[in-house]
């Protein structure tokens, strides 16, 4: 299991580098092609707030892998790994990627927890020209109007979970629609964007109740959801907001019922501290399922061997994009971020969480998505065997189409 350590200013350290001893072993390779002699990648997550059971730990564990599959050294330089909690503030996760894409000499961020978060980090990134890739922040404004030509959406995306989720579930006959939301940027575009496709689809939204981040008491939304009396009940927030309001729907007979609930940013780690017997029914969009096929499970054991879980997508999207990440400084034989950019965009991403994927001129990663439905207690086989798979989306069916997006890189 990682353990990160304190260094100076509070931030949360943890370095992964394998150094010279099997670094320099690397034939043909120039280290002067590196900048300061290290490729150094961060992540600004949190690791001890309301989203930390989704990023936190295991995201930086999911990191840590990936460099280690790597060989933990690349063109004779060793790889660094850096992790910082933001404590769930903007500012601090600002000067967190301020002081690391200046003093810190890192070169890349492969992740930042939280919607607004991410917004402040990936901006500062374009005017640092430094590269950010997001896993963890989902609003789809980040490929949009604040996108830049350094920053790449990678696993995350509140459109293509809408539009996953809220077309096949109207066509299903769950064309009503109630939503508890999160008073934030991502919780306003998951809202936002599933009503959208509800409405598109034919369906109808009876009303909307917004909660402050990280809030305890969930009765009262609930008590609305219930009486608007739709047919489902989207949860759109995420973290242990979405973990406290089911909790408290299960407690009070909501789950199961004749309401349908969808968590439009539940996570199997979510699914897994809850139990099957409160979060029976719940229906969710993944990029990743741990259970797919033998390597999906292979690679999860080692994960879960490491921290005592099994993965979620986005943990699992931290390992891909670190992964697709150092490919492309190897095949750019530089950590500069023109030449890595342009190899990431080239080169098609194929690996054990991502199938078919392509980056695209807005920065987004267009993937399959799927969705599920959560089993009951008597169907499940084996611990973390949870997840009934209902479709499967094309990733140019999920996410939004480059003609329709407001991104000023997208020549129209």
């Amino acid at each position: 299991m990682i353990r990160p350590r304190l260094i100076a200013g509070g931030i949360v350290a943890l370095i992964a580098g394998l150094w010279a001893s099997c670094g320099l072993a690397q034939s043909g390779s120039d280290p002067s092609k590196v900048s300061d002699g290290v490729v150094k990648i961060g992540l600004i997550l949190d690791l001890s707030g309301p989203y930390s059971e989704a990023t936190g730990n295991g995201s930086a564990t999911a990191a840590q892998m990936a460099v280690e599959d790597f060989g933990g050294t690349i063109l004779g330089a060793p790889i660094q790994l850096v992790v910082a909690d933001h404590h769930d503030s903007p500012d601090r996760a600002a000067d967190i990627a301020r002081d690391w894409f200046g003093n810190g000499h890192v070169d890349a961020i492969m992740d930042v927890a939280g919607s607004s978060e991410a917004l402040f980090v990936q901006a500062i990134g374009g005017t640092r020209n430094k590269i950010v890739i997001l896993n963890a922040a989902g609003a789809t404004r980040l490929a949009n109007e604040a996108c830049t030509a350094t920053s790449i959406h990678y696993a995350n995306n509140t459109y293509a979970i809408a539009h996953t989720l809220g077309r096949a579930l109207v066509a299903a006959g769950d064309d009503s629609w109630f939503f508890i939301t999160a008073d934030y940027s991502y919780g306003y575009d998951l809202e936002n964007e599933t009503s959208d496709v509800v409405k598109a689809s034919g369906g109808k939204v009876l009303g909307h109740a917004r909660h402050p981040i990280d809030a305890e008491d969930f009765s009262s939304y609930l008590l609305q959801a219930k009486q608007s009396g739709a047919k489902v009940i989207g949860l759109a927030n995420g973290g242990a907001d979405t973990t406290n309001a089911i909790k408290q729907a299960a407690a009070t007979k909501m789950i199961p019922g004749s309401q349908t609930f969808a968590a439009l940013s539940l996570r199997i780690s979510g699914v897994n501290d809850l139990g099957l017997a409160t979060t029976q029914g719940l229906k969710l969009t993944e990029s990743f399922y741990w259970d797919t096929d033998d390597a999906t499970r292979a690679w999860s054991h080692r994960f879960f061997d490491r921290i005592g879980k099994m993965p979620n997508a986005l943990q699992a999207g931290v390992y891909s994009s670190t992964t697709h990440y150092l490919q492309a400084v190897a095949k750019a034989g530089t950590d500069a971020t023109e030449p890595v950019m342009q190899a990431m965009r080239a080169a098609p991403i194929n690996d054990l969480v991502v199938h078919d994927g392509h980056i695209r001129a807005d920065g987004t990663m267009v993937h399959d998505m799927s969705l599920y439905r959560v089993k009951t207690p008597a169907e499940s086989r084996y611990p973390w065997d949870y997840y009934q798979l209902i479709t499967t989306v094309p990733g140019d069916q999920a996410f939004q189409p480059l003609a329709d997006s407001t991104c000023p890189l997208v020549t129209k």
